[in-house]
């Protein structure tokens, strides 16, 4: 009894939810059976087997099997500590790049690659908050209120994937971010007060950070460059850059220098009528004072 107990007890290990694989996104799917691959060739030419190699890495026998299977996208943590058990010398952790990738929902893996990359992001938000701004609660508010209503997977992933692209905020060189919020995005309690509460909270700070630029544009500004909707701009070090914006090319990602010129005399004139930063926050400072 004592020894089926056990083995109870290490089929429990935590599965933190958005780890799971996505069965419609096939790239996803490819790399992390690839990875799961490598790893139970590596484990079984070390001669150990699967319970071993969990107790070894401080997980259950099943997840490694689930790793191993292609059925569960493995942390980054797991890929480090499988490196140093099996001796790979590094070879396991560099495949902590390509896990990441099956992270992303395909839909925004681009969007992703192409943010890693960038030494310039500029973004105006029309009546949302940019998702590298946001917390997870509040992540996980818009997820909930989409429709068609989203399964507590399709939830799971989109929240891990958009956590995940934060990781721009602690790349070194630092990115220029800058961010352009509508007031009024800033007032509305999707998710609940307290929500909302802590979503300021995190505005304030980012804004602290040295590469963050973060301006509010009041509701009361009687002239608004933004009315033809959102911007969003990424430029890269070899001079090349990609923007989107509703009012350019119908929202598709565009290239051209005469479109993107267009994108950047706009959003320098949406920055120029914000207010600037240091007043902006102040302003999200009165506003959760008022939250």
């Amino acid at each position: 009894m004592e020894r089926a107990s056990a083995a109870t007890e290490s089929e429990r290990e935590p599965e933190e939810p958005g780890w799971e694989v996505d069965p419609e996104d096939e790239q996803g799917a490819a790399i992390v059976a690839f990875v799961g691959r490598q790893l139970r060739v590596r484990r079984e030419a070390a001669g150990m087997r699967a319970a071993d190699f969990g107790a070894a890495m401080g997980y259950g026998e099943g997840l490694v099997y689930k790793v191993e299977s292609g059925k569960r996208i493995p942390r980054p943590e797991y890929l480090d500590r499988a490196d140093e058990i099996l001796g790979a010398g590094g070879c396991v952790a560099a495949m902590k790049e390509d896990v990441a990738e099956a992270r992303y929902p395909k839909k925004v893996r681009a969007l992703a690659r192409m943010e890693a990359k960038a030494v310039v992001l500029q973004w105006y938000g029309a009546h949302d908050i940019h998702g590298l701004l946001q917390t997870k609660e509040y992540m996980r508010a818009l997820f909930e209120m989409r429709q068609p209503a989203h399964d507590e997977p399709e939830i799971e992933r989109g929240v891990a994937a958009r956590l995940s692209r934060q990781a721009i905020f602690s790349r070194c060189p630092a990115p220029a971010l800058s961010f352009v919020l509508e007031e009024v995005a800033l007032r509305r309690p999707l998710g609940g007060r307290m929500v909302l509460r802590r979503q300021l909270e995190r505005l304030l700070e980012i804004g602290q950070l040295r590469a963050v630029s973060l301006q509010v544009m009041p509701t009361g500004r009687e002239e608004h460059a933004g009315v033809d909707g959102s911007i969003e701009m990424l430029k890269f070090r070899d001079g090349s850059a990609v923007g989107r914006s509703p009012g350019v090319a119908g929202g598709r990602p565009v290239e051209e220098p005469k479109q993107l010129r267009v994108l950047e005399l706009r959003y320098g004139m949406i920055r120029a009528q914000a207010l600037p930063p240091r007043e902006s926050l102040a302003f999200i400072e009165q506003l959760l004072g008022e939250t």
